[in-house]
């Protein structure tokens, strides 16, 4: 019943007095039953040293564990407020303590503090009897003394406010007293003070009171209709006073818990005995029985253990003369692991994106059971070939947080199977799946179909003409999957144009063979990766750029610089070498992914360059090899390069010296050993000038022999030293490359192409110039 509360009628106990107590996260209330909806139970922000205006921006909230929600968390003010009406007999029957336990989740960082709530009882039931009419037969040879035990008035509020006194309206021959049972339990009873004469008086009417100890009080009453017969002097008496019996919850409907006896020496009808439960709850009704005449007590329902763990029932034993007694049957119910574990998924996140670090937060799971014991302890699992674990920081709730590195490329969703299996025998579990989707990052750059695309125009075609058309794919996804063409900047980009969006080459000029009969295009990016060991020291070798230059001389020598960088004390790059290596070993908050841009620059009077992009990965578990832990001393490095080149600086001029003396001689003492050509002011190499594997045609002035001379930079060198070599030798080149990359670094991958266009038939010789 609910009825409205006057709290000035509690002088010793306020009930809007809140106890909490602050410790290991928990905080607790006491709070009285039947509050009102929205009242206060406390301040939880305050309590719990919170800013109210981050509840709202951290989704603060209370949650339940296998309960209903009778609170809510009012974000604006940190109040924990009254949603339901809360009942302390519906929600815990007559247990000494009522405890509802509610989590209050915070998120960003996640916290969760414990919030138990006391449920303090109230005087909110009157006493009630079982019948309003209690009828009692007696034969008027009773003896004076003779006591006959009533049913007791039952009250569901606890300590004070249950039943503690009986009043019997004013009686000549009857009082009322009070008898204490076995467990400690009073009950009334009906004491004979004065004989009984059927003759003089047939039935006596009295009425009794059943009193609480609440303040203000309530009662119950109940009408007592005895009538006087003839004798009947022996009652039925049970065997035990108190019947204890165990049954395993879940039992098979029609199950025998206990069989009860009672006797009566009389003869006839008064020996004749019923039984019967003296008061039965209407959720007990359903699952217990007795036979009245035998006295056996069966199953007629599910017995739950999570419902109630034990269970008090009075039962009474009746006589055909209407004498009664009574006695009490205790029941414990055994629990049996019969629930599964209970997973709940208080937050997740749909989409993740690929470059998330690892520990980043997936999912918040909360996972129970309904079950105590081992049968309650829950273990929480999910498959090991994921590159996700879970962590717990509080009791029953988990964290789906990333563990490895996340590629969409090779998977881009996730069905995350969670299984919560509890230690009961046998164990039950139960599986959730979560699914989660890698969003995509630009993290791939386009590569070419080809590495190298060849193409014959004629010359003098119209501006405009179709050359040929490049095609470039990219695995990501998306606008991180769409491709514009261009043309690196160089001579022949004016002779050529591209469609950025088709790839399509067209000419933007006339061309004519006899003035450029091959040249060359580079698409511009360059783009590495590589895997370094996250225990990697200071100076650790993670790859080598390498790079070529058709020209020769000066004007091939190339420098390293580090234009960009995810981290730019992480990596540099020799400046002569290419050579990448760690500046500093790494840290926990380090990206697992890093970009390194770096661009190469010739030593032409016009300096000319081009960028390599490299991306590498930190791995776990990966060997460190002593041979890449040798840090090059780049300025060393340099002051090598700068005493070679002043040596050489040396030997030419002492050599230039020599030739001017030489030619003075020549002129002014053996003038007649001179060669001379007979070329119009045209110079020409002698045969025996000239290197073994030229001719001179003195007809064109030309040599027969199509090659071209390039410079390069050595792969293989640690010290960045240079070969030179013909341009037909690059094969060899890139051999060499890849069998030093073979040793000590995985060969880095390029994503460019080369287009040559050559006009034309083949000519038969070239110019010198």
């Amino acid at each position: 019943m609910h009825l409205p509360l006057n709290f000035k009628q509690w002088p010793h106990f306020l009930w809007l007095w809140l106890l909490f107590v602050v410790s290991f996260g928990e905080i607790r209330y006491i709070l009285p039953e039947e509050m009102l909806r929205g009242s206060v139970i406390g301040n939880v922000a305050r309590d719990l040293d919170l800013k109210v205006t981050e509840l709202e921006a951290r989704r603060a909230r209370v949650v339940a564990e296998g309960t209903n929600q009778l609170c809510e968390l009012d974000t604006a003010s940190g109040n924990l407020l009254i949603s339901q009406r809360i009942d302390r007999e519906e929600l815990c029957v007559q247990a000494s303590v009522c405890i509802l336990q509610y989590q209050l989740l915070v998120e960003e960082p996640l916290q969760a503090y414990s919030i138990v709530l006391d449920i303090v009882d109230i005087n909110d039931n009157s006493p009630v009897f079982t019948t309003s009419e209690i009828k009692i037969d007696l034969v008027e040879s009773t003896v004076l003394g003779r006591r006959f035990p009533l049913e007791s008035a039952h009250d569901p509020d606890l300590g004070t406010n249950s039943v503690r006194e009986y009043k019997l309206s004013p009686s000549n021959h009857f009082a009322l007293e009070m008898s204490t049972q076995i467990n400690g339990n009073t009950y009334p009873e009906l004491v004979l003070k004065k004989s009984l004469d059927r003759e003089a008086q047939v039935e006596h009417v009295l009425k009794i009171n059943g009193i609480d100890g609440g303040n203000p009080v309530r009662s119950g009453t109940a009408a007592i209709q005895i009538r006087v017969l003839d004798a009947n002097d022996n009652v039925p008496v049970f065997s035990q006073r108190v019947y204890k019996t165990s049954v395993p919850e879940n039992s098979a409907t029609g199950t025998i818990i206990a069989t009860l006896n009672a006797t009566d020496s009389d003869e006839s009808v008064y020996g004749e005995i019923t039984y019967s439960f003296s008061h039965l709850s209407d959720k007990m009704g359903g699952v217990i029985e007795i036979n009245p005449l035998s006295g056996v007590v069966r199953l007629a329902g599910v017995i739950d253990y999570e419902e109630a763990s034990m269970h008090e029932l009075d039962v009474q034993a009746k006589d055909g003369g209407g004498q009664a007694s009574h006695c009490k049957l205790l029941i414990d119910v055994i629990d049996v692991n019969d629930n599964k574990p209970m997973i709940e998924v208080k937050s997740a996140s749909a989409n993740l994106k690929e470059d998330s670090k690892p520990g980043t937060m997936v999912a918040l799971i909360n996972v129970y059971d309904l079950d105590t014991g081992s049968s309650g302890r829950v273990t929480c699992t999910i498959p090991d070939d994921v590159p996700f674990k879970l962590v717990s920081e509080v009791k029953n709730y988990y964290m789906l947080v990333t563990e490895g590195i996340l590629d969409r490329e090779l998977q881009s969703e996730y069905k995350i199977t969670v299984t919560a299996t509890d230690a009961g025998s046998p164990s039950l579990s139960s599986v959730k799946v979560i699914t989660i989707v890698v969003n995509d990052i630009n993290d791939n750059p386009p590569t070419f179909t080809q590495s190298e695309y060849n193409a014959n125009i004629l010359e003098n075609q119209p501006v405009g003409t179709m050359v040929m058309q490049v095609k470039a794919v990219d695995i990501d996804n998306g606008s991180n999957a769409h491709i514009l063409y261009e043309i690196s900047k160089s001579e022949v980009s004016s002779l050529i144009t591209i469609n950025s969006e088709t790839g399509e080459l067209f000419t933007s000029r006339l061309f004519d063979y006899e003035q450029s009969a091959h040249f060359q295009i580079k698409n511009t990016g360059f783009i590495a990766e590589d895997m370094v060991p996250m225990e990697a020291p200071k100076g650790y070798l993670v790859t080598k750029v390498v790079a070529v230059d058709a020209d020769s001389g000066h004007n091939a020598w190339l420098s390293y610089k580090v234009i960009k960088a995810t981290r730019p004390n992480l990596f540099m790059v020799g400046l002569h070498t290419g050579e990448i290596r760690t500046l500093r070993t790494f840290m926990e908050d380090d990206e697992p992914k890093h970009t390194i841009v770096v661009s190469i620059k010739d030593n032409g009077p016009e300096s000319l360059s081009t960028t390599a992009t490299i991306n590498v990965m930190i791995g776990d578990g990966l060997p460190v090899l002593n041979e890449l832990f040798e840090f090059t001393d780049e300025s060393q490095s340099t002051d090598n390069l700068t005493l070679y080149l002043v040596v050489a600086l040396t030997t030419v001029s002492s050599l230039l010296i020599l030739l001017i003396s030489g030619v003075f001689y020549f002129k002014l003492c053996r003038r007649s050993y001179v060669h001379r050509s007979t070329t119009d002011g045209l110079p020409v190499f002698p045969t025996t000038y000239l290197p073994p594997s030229f001719t001179d045609l003195s007809h064109c002035g030309t040599l027969l022999k199509d090659d071209r001379f390039d410079s390069f930079l050595t792969t293989g060198s640690w010290r960045g030293d240079f070969r030179f070599g013909s341009s037909t030798d690059t094969d060899t080149l890139k051999q060499r490359s890849a069998a030093y990359q073979k040793n000590t670094l995985r060969q880095a991958s390029a994503g460019r192409a080369n287009l040559k266009v050559r006009g034309g038939a083949a000519h038969p010789c070239y110019l010198i110039k």
